[in-house]
């Protein structure tokens, strides 16, 4: 592990600052922390606002990444009020947390780290632990004491596992007691991961270094991991995923994110032999088990892997006085020889979560199994614990209920600008991961996070259309929503001097390439697990066409015909097909100053009177278009296909 601590970088005096600092260079390394674990605290001085200065405990708060921490994410509380809860001889972990909420210093500071009382109990000012994949390659086999013994000697206390929480802390009092002394530089937590301390979170930082480095030396002398060789990974067929995506939604219960992910060391992992009795045995860590269950699914029996989870379940229910009810029994993450690595998620992001930790993981099972007797997982009972653990149940509770698109996947073309642009913007904030499709390359970073693919592509060449089409389902699984946005308006000229080639751009652009997406997406919308539901962006130019607009009128109104036999035809396959008709709508590039002005003037109005010179007297923009795109892919309008609205602010031409 290389150490990456500057005093520059670092840029702090005080101890609560170097904290924030040293905690994210932990963070910043996937080898040592993903995705909220590992926490790190500091003990110093607290002063109160009347006067006197307090012993305090700032720990990392809940919530908070280690990699992105700042100093408020620290929770400051009372060291004397810590040491007397660790002075009982029992606490429920829902009781520990409301007296550590009571007890925070500061009233806006976030809840405290489960492990709070541990970190209180270590008698050094300055503490951090990490996840470190190499220290669970230590601990993650048969002989993982004397494996200890070898690498550290008596450098370091070792803890078996226990659960997070009060009994936790009370079990490193009693292994601290037995085995600590002056030259105790850490502590090793079997299935669990590392800490290190010190007078300061430069010390503890750098025994962070100093004990990762030893075990990395060890393994890599022990048991020498080759990296992967090429691996072709085979081309997925887009029904396929669609299909295994729709099962695993029905299990769920709500419709999932499927993300493919295939590379060299993926494709070697997927093709072991032994590779449903590897991953059958458990995580690397506990902490996993929320976001990737107890094992991944190795092929694509659904129902097999729901009715074995089913049984894990009733396996252990009786572990709890509690009355539990069974998680979602779908499965996280997916093995599969052809297809490689999927993870699944209610979001993209939970998707990714899990995609991180497995990627992480194939590297430690592979190691283990091949270079040190075999892989050894925590026992089944112990994770069960701690996947129906309440504290953990909260973190999940905490994200809210789930937006009303969550989980379904959308294509929208022409996303890059105007109305596209805000109908993406709009499926975006009802939850939607979508797919943006545009000519401007600028539509990859149109929106940003993991629910956005923006694929430049020009829709008249249909073999880059069906190109981005499968760049956007191997990302999220299949398809539920398509938004036809795309389309050009070339320049006015009446029929007598038309043009042959705009027209045929035109057709090209507004027709022809609706009717090949069309094709593309009959087979995913019919195996979307919400049923597909399709919004046309047509024009009021489809039904009151006007002079000098051949091309456009017509390329409307035939996009608008193609939309109602698609309403037609795929009414058995529970797809609606919906058209809106926008008019004058002049928050998009079509409409530039110049023109505005120019077209004012022709009607002796203002710019302003122009812009509303509808029944309604109101301006429309974009983002009137796209609630109307969005409410019409919503459930509210189930019952409604075929039909096609106006969005103009009333018109006596429509009318």
């Amino acid at each position: 592990m290389k150490d990456l601590w500057s005093d520059d970088d670092c840029g702090f005096d005080d101890a609560l600052g170097c904290c924030a600092y040293g905690s994210r260079l932990l963070g910043g390394d996937r080898s040592l922390v993903l995705h909220g674990g590992g926490n790190t605290s500091v003990k110093a001085d607290w002063t109160d606002i009347t006067g006197p200065t307090v012993d305090a405990l700032y720990v990392k708060g809940s919530g908070w990444d280690l990699a992105s921490i700042e100093v408020p994410g620290f929770t400051p509380l009372p060291l004397d009020r810590l040491h007397d809860l660790l002075g009982l001889d029992a606490l429920s972990d829902a009781d520990m947390m409301d007296e550590l909420s009571a007890a925070r210093l500061r009233a806006d500071a976030p809840q405290p780290s489960v492990e709070t009382l541990l970190h209180a109990y270590l008698p050094f000012r300055a503490i951090q632990h990490s996840h470190a994949d190499v220290i669970l390659g230590l601990t993650n086999v048969a002989d993982a004491e004397d494996t200890l013994a070898e690498v550290y000697g008596d450098d370091v206390v070792v803890v078996p596992y226990v659960m997070p929480g009060f009994d936790l802390a009370k079990a490193v009092q009693d292994c601290w007691a037995d085995q600590a002394h002056e030259g105790t530089v850490g502590m090793v937590l079997r299935h669990h991961g590392l800490f290190t301390f010190g007078d300061t979170t430069r010390a503890a930082y750098a025994r962070h270094v100093d004990l990762i480095s030893r075990a990395e030396s060890f393994l890599d002398r022990v048991v020498p991991h080759e990296p992967a060789g090429p691996c072709e990974a085979a081309e997925a067929v887009l029904t396929e995923l669609a299909d295994l995506r729709r099962s695993m939604s029905v299990a769920a219960g709500r419709p999932m994110v499927l993300s493919r992910h295939h590379d060299d060391a993926i494709g070697r992992f997927v093709a072991r032999p032994d590779l449903a009795d590897l991953t059958g045995r458990g995580p690397l860590t506990p902490d996993h088990v929320i976001r990737t269950k107890r094992t991944p699914m190795v092929g694509r029996d659904v129902d097999g892997y729901v009715a074995a989870y089913g049984a894990y379940f009733a396996r252990n229910e009786g572990r709890t006085d509690d009355d539990l009810t069974m998680l979602d029994p779908a499965p996280r993450v997916v093995l599969d020889p052809d297809l490689g690595l999927l993870t699944a998620g209610a979001t993209p992001k939970d998707a990714d979560i899990a995609a991180d930790i497995y990627r992480q993981t194939i590297p430690v099972l592979e190691r283990l199994e091949d270079g040190r007797g075999g892989y050894v997982a925590l026992d089944e009972g112990h994770l069960f614990d701690c996947e129906y653990w309440d504290l953990e149940q909260a973190k999940l509770r905490r994200v809210g209920a789930p937006k009303e698109l969550a989980g379904h996947i959308a294509v929208v073309t022409g996303a890059a600008s105007g109305i596209g642009r805000a109908c993406a913007a709009e499926l975006l904030d009802r939850g939607a991961a979508v797919v943006g499709l545009d000519l401007s390359g600028s539509v990859v970073e149109t929106f940003s996070g993991p629910a956005w693919l923006g694929v430049p592509t020009d829709v008249s060449d249909h073999d880059a259309q069906a190109a981005a089409l499968r760049a956007g389902v191997e990302r999220f699984g299949g398809l539920d929503l398509v938004v036809v946005g795309a389309g050009i308006f070339p320049g006015s000229a009446p029929i007598a001097d038309l043009d042959l080639d705009t027209w045929r751009l035109t057709m090209a652009v507004n027709v022809d390439a609706v009717a090949a997406l069309f094709r593309d997406v009959a087979p995913l919308l019919f195996r979307s697990p919400v049923g597909g539901r399709v919004a046309v962006i047509a024009s009021r130019n489809a039904t009151a066409p006007g002079k000098g607009a051949a091309a456009y009128s017509t390329s409307k109104a035939a996009l608008t015909q193609l939309a109602r036999v698609a309403a037609l035809e795929w009414a058995e396959h529970g797809v609606r097909v919906n058209v809106v008709h926008p008019d004058n709508v002049f928050d998009t590039a079509l409409w530039t100053d110049e023109l505005i002005a120019e077209r004012s003037a022709a009607y002796g109005m203002t710019p302003d009177e122009y812009k509303r010179r509808n029944l309604l007297g109101m301006g429309v923009g974009a983002a009137h278009v796209a609630s109307v795109v969005a409410e019409l892919c919503s459930d509210r309008f189930a019952a409604t296909t075929g039909v096609q609205v106006s969005i103009d602010g009333g018109s006596e031409r429509t009318i």
